[in-house]
């Protein structure tokens, strides 16, 4: 294989242009990111690991044949921690290459906080297994071998994997529509990579294997199973200390531990993966955030509505559905007629508006609906909460005229804004463009990306612009909170619409008595309310706020003398809407103490021959070890305090 850094290219021009650091400089045709770097910066360069010309991102060793706006790209940066992630990986890949070579190779991605690669192995890998393979990744690592960028005629690099016998390199390259395909070297391993890559393995300065899980091949349970090895990189060993010590605590959250712990919710293989089975408490938590969500709603002048679960085929090929989300789908078939099984909740709610002649004065018409909805997600990406098959969102469709929709943009994200306070999230945003597959005019959706736009500029939001990942309808505001361990996680989002209203025909009358096209907003604010409840149970590690928490007070008795006190002192509660439980147990108090703290129920009442000669309880808050003695009414009055003002 010819090594592509290699000068050999011909070229009508004799110098190009190079726009660095604000500065125009011209070079000779095929100069490397790297002499420029050591040409504009002779010292401190270890911290660069590639570049971007014109936009596209480069290796530091690769050729430059074009001229263009240069920038070099710190590993202190989100795509420099990407590059030094995904090379790790191919590290990685490396060493089990070398401790094993009965293993085949599949893929190895940068992920948010590392990366993993998939391995077609004859055993499973065990904890001793990756002790070996860091300890070769050090000592590749320490020998600082070049990455090498190749680039291979299509079938030339499948006769390549093919004489390896890594048959998933050739899988993929079959499928990919280019005549040529970039492959990357470093030592004796070579892999199927569009990069970039660091300049050597030495670039890497602190990793840790974390973990094997088994892995579909390509996510399809159809599919062989896979070993998947997890791990990160990061620039210092300070940083990789302090993220694995957030790894042990996000341990200690898991929400499928607490979960099982709290009681709150089980997944069963007979009831099938992805689907899940709410315990009491567990549906309690839910209905409180429902509850809680169509009051909200109905404040802001949203009208709640429903629509069925399973709609004719016709209509999901009207709305394009079928072309474009057909995989993620299920069908069935009633009386001979094909339906599909809603994956989402916009067509129903079309319909409702269709019932009837608007009038520009009816807008903005907003429809509100805890939607459950279904979609065929792969076994190999479903977890907990976090990902299923079916689930519930908070799903609301807004139909306004184009004069309106900046200002309805704006009342969601305020809407989205105030509900994160509540819950004390921290959160960013993230404005989604037209994906490659997707329906509507040019025209359409430069309008609806500009009134997204508008709102985030208006509001004086920062965000970030991701290209090309819209719902195929229309540019979306993907709006990413930050949980207590600085983890991101999508929820709401806000989905910008001229195309469905143009398929399925809705007008409104307009001033003039002509008959206009309105603009359709989707969005959610929690999003999937199960996963938002994952991501709200490790949030708040299972200890959840008094207003949310399932068993609000727990009433402990000392001796069975206090049996009629505690029931007396548990109706009086519940009779005030406070969800009590009672534990009258012949137990040990310190037992059952325990068994509270545990349950992390924010109020027991503990109550011995004292308080019923007294007539009044002792009171231990959670997460405190003292008792405090007051009057029952002073206390339901404190409680209802706290619920109202929804503090802890």
């Amino acid at each position: 294989m010819d090594d592509y850094s290699a000068r050999a290219f011909p070229s009508m021009n004799p110098s190009i242009e190079i726009l660095v650091q604000d500065t125009a400089k011209t070079y000779g045709p095929g100069i490397t990111a790297a002499e420029i770097l050591k040409d504009v910066c002779p010292s401190n360069r270890s911290e660069i690991l590639a570049a971007q010309i014109n936009g596209k991102q480069t290796d530091l060793h690769s050729p430059i044949m074009e001229s263009g706006k240069l920038d070099f790209i710190s590993v202190n940066t989100p795509k420099g921690l990407e590059i030094l992630r995904h090379s790790t990986a191919h590290i990685m890949a490396q060493a089990v290459k070398e401790l094993f070579p009965d293993v085949k190779v599949t893929i190895g991605p940068a992920i948010a906080d590392g990366f993993y690669y998939d391995f077609d192995s004859p055993r499973p890998f065990t904890p001793e297994d990756l002790e070996k393979i860091e300890v070769r990744m050090k000592e590749i690592i320490k020998s600082k071998l070049p990455f090498r960028k190749v680039v291979l005629p299509k079938e030339e690099a499948i006769q390549f994997f093919r004489e390896l016998g890594e048959n998933y390199k050739v899988e993929l390259i079959e499928g990919i529509e280019a005549d040529e395909v970039n492959l990357y070297s470093q030592g004796n391993f070579t892999d199927l990579c569009r990069g970039p890559h660091i300049p050597s393995s030495g670039a890497v300065k602190a990793f840790k294997l974390t973990k094997v899980a088994g892995a579909y091949w390509r996510g399809d349970e159809r599919n062989k199973m896979l070993q998947r090895i997890y791990g990160t990189s990061f620039p210092s060993k300070d940083e990789l200390k302090r993220y694995l010590e957030l790894l042990e605590e996000a341990k200690r959250r898991d929400h499928r531990k607490l979960g099982k712990e709290l009681d709150l919710f089980s997944i069963s293989d007979e009831a099938g993966p992805g689907m899940i089975i709410w315990h009491p408490k567990g549906a309690m938590l839910r209905y409180l955030i429902e509850e809680f969500e169509r009051k909200e709603h109905l404040k802001r002048g949203y009208q709640m509505v429903v629509g069925p679960q399973i709609l004719k085929r016709e209509l999901w090929e009207k709305s394009g559905h079928f072309d474009n989300y057909r995989e993620n789908m299920y069908f069935t078939t009633v009386d001979e007629i094909d339906y599909g099984i809603k994956p989402m909740n916009c067509l129903s709610h079309m319909i409702i508006y269709k019932s009837k002649i608007r009038s520009y004065r009816d807008l903005p018409i907003r429809y509100f609906e805890l939607g459950t909805v279904h979609r065929h997600e792969k076994s190999g990406v479903l977890h907990g909460l976090l990902r299923v098959r079916q689930f519930t969102q908070d799903d609301a469709h807004i139909l306004c005229t184009p004069d309106q929709l900046n200002s309805e943009i704006l009342g969601i994200i305020n809407f989205v804004k105030d509900v994160m306070g509540i819950f004390g999230f921290d959160y960013t945003m993230e404005l989604s463009t037209r994906p490659e597959k997707s329906i509507g005019s040019d025209e359409d959706w430069e309008r609806a990306t500009a009134a997204l736009e508008k709102a985030l500029q208006a509001l004086e939001l920062p965000y970030e612009v991701n290209e090309g990942d819209g719902a195929f309808y229309g540019p979306k505001i993907d709006i990413k909170l930050t949980d207590a361990l600085a983890r991101s996680w999508q929820c709401a989002t806000i989905q910008c619409d001229f195309t469905l209203p143009e398929r399925f025909g809705l007008t409104y009358v307009d001033a003039d008595g002509s008959r206009k096209r309105p603009v359709m907003i989707h969005r959610v604010v929690l999003g999937a309310i199960e996963r938002f409840l994952g991501v709200l149970i490790e949030h708040y590690s299972g200890a959840f706020p008094l207003w949310l928490a399932p068993v609000q007070v727990i009433v402990l008795t000392i001796t069975d003398r206090t049996d009629s006190y505690a029931i007396e002192i548990a109706e009086t509660l519940k009779n005030q809407d406070i969800r009590t439980e009672v534990d009258l147990r012949n137990e040990k108090i310190g037992f059952k103490i325990r068994e509270a703290r545990n349950q992390k129920i924010p109020y027991m009442v503990i109550l011995g021959d004292k308080e019923l000669e007294n007539g009044n309880i002792a009171v231990r808050k959670r997460g405190q070890d003292s008792t405090i003695t007051v009057d029952l009414v002073e206390f339901i009055n404190s409680l209802n305090e706290q619920i109202g003002l929804r503090s802890f």
